[in-house]
């Protein structure tokens, strides 16, 4: 990622309204080349609407968006020659093989003749779909079926690619095959990613950074450790200590300010609630009062933590 390049999405204040129902709402954030940018929200959030801003497919109610050097709205024939999209549904001709599936969307995104033939295998076997091309789709498994949708995506080698929900139905190899994919497009070949996930394990695993919609509205947008520390102010602390300490950590623990729960399972201690900045402190008083300790390891607050909490749930906060 390059943040001095320009951007291969911009957006400024990107509205859209269906009647009275808002989807949308002032949206401006910028990704750039070469980037995995999650985009994280509930069922609702907007976050189908905008991809489809974003690909020229609706228009804005107000606003505007450049992708790719270009407006969606007057040049989406052409900007969808250069993005590759997996909708959380996306439809397969189920009459047709595999190999006619994606041959057909390499002629239509005007792949060149010479190459479909080469380009289909290749991505057939990316997908570990080779030994099953010439079966009619129909007779696919599930998982099959989102692998071979997502070969469809990527059949043009877009630029841009908007994957949503792409591990949807796989199982865990098949998805861990689909993260190096998403790794090796964007670290080795400079393929920008927009990843829409509810996976919140993946998007801290993938992203570089996350935009957390709520109610068509962006909450916050940064790197997942960023949001983190911004957001999550406290931390909970694992520390070993020798048993013959636990008795007095235990105390010390408990009787400091801003812990909110401290557990003990044989000589480990966890407390919740430390601050970054007491821990330093917590540990010296720990070690002052004679208590040995073997290990302390912080936990630092998940982009699940900051999720949450970004939407006004009580569990991340609890």
């Amino acid at each position: 990622m390059n943040a001095k390049s320009a951007p291969v999405i911009e957006t400024k204040d990107l509205d859209r309204n269906f009647g009275d129902t808002v989807a949308v709402r002032g949206l401006t954030l910028q990704v750039y080349r070469g980037e995995v940018f999650g985009f994280l929200g509930q069922n609702g959030a907007g976050k189908t609407t905008t991809v489809r801003l974003l690909n020229g497919v609706l228009g804005p109610s107000g606003g505007t968006a450049c992708v790719l050097g270009l407006d969606p709205v007057r040049e989406g024939t052409a900007l969808r020659r250069r993005t590759g999209v997996l909708t959380e549904t996306p439809s397969l001709d189920e009459r047709l093989t595999a190999r006619e599936n994606l041959s057909i969307y390499a002629d239509l995104y005007s792949v060149p003749r010479a190459d479909v033939a080469h380009r289909v295998d290749t991505v057939l076997a990316t997908f570990n779909l080779a030994d099953r091309a010439d079966e009619r789709v129909g007779g696919y498994s599930k998982g099959m079926k989102q692998r071979l949708a997502l070969a469809r995506a990527i059949i043009h080698d877009p630029e841009l690619l908007f994957l949503d929900e792409p591990t949807s139905g796989l199982d865990p190899v098949a998805a861990r095959n689909v993260h190096e994919l998403i790794t090796r497009l964007s670290r080795r070949e400079g393929h920008t990613v927009f990843l829409c996930t509810h996976n919140l394990s993946e998007a801290q695993a993938l992203c570089d950074r996350v935009a957390v919609l709520r109610q068509g509205q962006i909450a916050a947008v940064g790197t997942p450790s960023e949001l983190a520390h911004r957001l999550m102010h406290n931390l909970s602390l694992e520390i070993e200590v020798e048993s013959a300490g636990v008795p007095a950590a235990l105390n010390i623990l408990r009787a400091t300010p801003g812990i909110t729960k401290v557990t003990r399972y044989n000589g480990t201690i966890r407390a919740m609630g430390a601050g970054r900045e007491a821990s330093p402190d917590l540990i010296a008083s720990l070690v002052h009062a004679g208590v040995r300790i073997f290990r302390v390891a912080p936990q630092e607050p998940s982009l699940e933590d900051v999720y949450f909490a970004l939407q006004g749930e009580k569990e991340a906060l609890s």
